[in-house]
């Protein structure tokens, strides 16, 4: 499988070299040639079929270059655990993909990534540099995912305080090769720190550069395998319409399941579900994408006001609005609306949302509810409520446990490296480590 740049279609990289450099040197983002279509016999015995098995048959379609007894150790490594499919009510399920190390959906994608990232430069003498931002799960996922991992450096930014205490703990702990740098701005500060860094030829030319986030083709394709792994817990999902709704923030997590859908899985209909920070809703509504910078919620990992994968998705239906309306949705809701949420699904359904999962049920109740009474759907839950303990206590009057490996890294002490917004900055800390 080669990969073209959503600037450039023309241009045709490795898979080798879309993963290690992370973004084309043109700005773009790496896209795959073309989307396979798996057989239908394979979406029709879905059912039973574990995240490891979905896994291996999907990566396959996109990672031809790699013999498949090693592509089945870094599957079966990388995803030890479940994505289990919990009902919430008759027509409403939530995919819980937060069984991970880090009890965020972003494990998946990191650890994956971590191990096909260390199998491309095995055997070989150079030193790879990681840069990310995040907004608050990407970050512990891609720091606790890479930690003690041989020829890798990895470099977090994240914004100071709009990321929870654990979040913050989880990145700014560890040491080792992994250096937490803590930005006096906002995730999109941090953000356009990363890409200069990337785009920076003279730096590129010092230190081999690459990224983790969502950016990175290699974060995004394991994230389409969780979608499959939903449907093969559902019983006649191939007579039901169903509706999915996607907490998005910087919408790698939407653009995967648009994968899985135009791989053959039936998704009738995606939701893309946000806090106040709703350029992408907009732009459904109205047909104007208009950037801004990002507003601070309780739900900080959608606290993203430029969204980098929206250029996939505009590239994925050649900037046809019309026709990424057929297949999405868009819904934002305020802190107030998803507190109300959180304490609503509780007392109703008895089960615990954290802040990103109450938008999204949110999303897909009022849209079953409006548009679709007939269909059923299914919510993602992508982290732990215990990574948002404050916040959901506050709300549901119940203590939410904190797990033993969550709980870990609050006694341990922060390492970070606090800067101003300044990208020669962050240059100086990447030379000088």
């Amino acid at each position: 499988m080669k990969f073209y740049s959503t600037q450039d279609k023309s241009l045709r990289a490795t898979l080798k070299e879309s993963v290690i450099k992370g973004m084309p040197a043109d700005g773009g983002l790496y896209m795959p040639v073309s989307i396979p279509k798996l057989p239908k016999a394979f979406i029709q015995s879905l059912e039973g079929k574990g995240l490891q098995e979905i896994g291996f048959e999907i990566a396959r379609l996109f990672i031809d270059n790699i013999n498949e007894n090693e592509l089945h150790n870094i599957i079966n490594s990388a995803l030890n655990f479940d994505t289990p499919l919990i009902n919430i009510n008759d027509h409403i399920h939530t995919l819980e993909t937060f069984h991970g190390p880090t009890l965020a959906f972003k494990d998946i994608g990191a650890r994956f990534m971590a191990r096909l990232m260390s199998y491309l430069i095995r055997g070989e003498d150079r030193k790879l540099n990681i840069i990310v931002a995040t907004s608050g799960d990407t970050g512990s996922a891609v720091a606790n995912g890479f930690y003690k991992v041989p020829g890798i450096r990895v470099f977090v930014l994240y914004p100071c305080g709009k990321i929870s205490k654990i979040q913050e703990k989880q990145i700014a702990t560890l040491g080792e090769n992994i250096t937490a740098i803590e930005v006096k701005g906002n995730f999109d500060d941090c953000q356009e720190l990363v890409k200069t860094a990337l785009g920076d030829q003279k730096l590129n030319q010092k230190i081999e550069l690459t990224t983790a986030n969502s950016i990175n083709i290699a974060r995004l394709l394991p994230q389409i395998f969780y979608y499959f792994r939903a449907f093969a817990q559902l019983e006649n999902f191939m007579d039901s319409d169903i509706i999915v709704s996607v907490p998005c923030g910087n919408f790698g997590n939407l653009t995967a399941g648009l994968f899985a859908q135009r791989m053959g899985l039936p998704v009738q209909k995606f939701i893309a579900a946000t806090n106040i920070n709703k350029v992408v809703p907009e732009y459904l509504q109205s047909g104007q994408y208009q950037p801004r910078e990002s507003i601070a919620t309780i739900s900080n990992a959608m606290d993203v006001g430029d969204p980098s994968n929206f250029a996939r998705i505009l590239d994925f239906y050649d900037n046809d609005r019309e026709a990424i309306l057929e297949d999405i949705s868009g819904a934002s809701y305020n802190d107030t609306e998803t507190r109300q949420t959180i304490k609503k699904v509780l007392s109703r359904w008895g089960y615990i949302c954290d802040p990103h999962g109450a938008v999204g049920f949110r999303a897909l109740e009022e849209y079953l509810m409006q548009v679709d009474p007939g269909a059923s759907g299914i919510f993602l839950e992508t982290a732990h409520p215990a990574k948002f303990k404050d916040v959901v206590e506050e709300e549901i009057g119940i203590e939410v446990s904190v797990p033993e490996r969550l709980a870990k890294f609050l006694k341990r002490e922060k390492l970070s490296l606090k800067i101003e917004k300044d990208y020669q900055k962050v240059k100086d800390i990447l030379l000088d480590q």
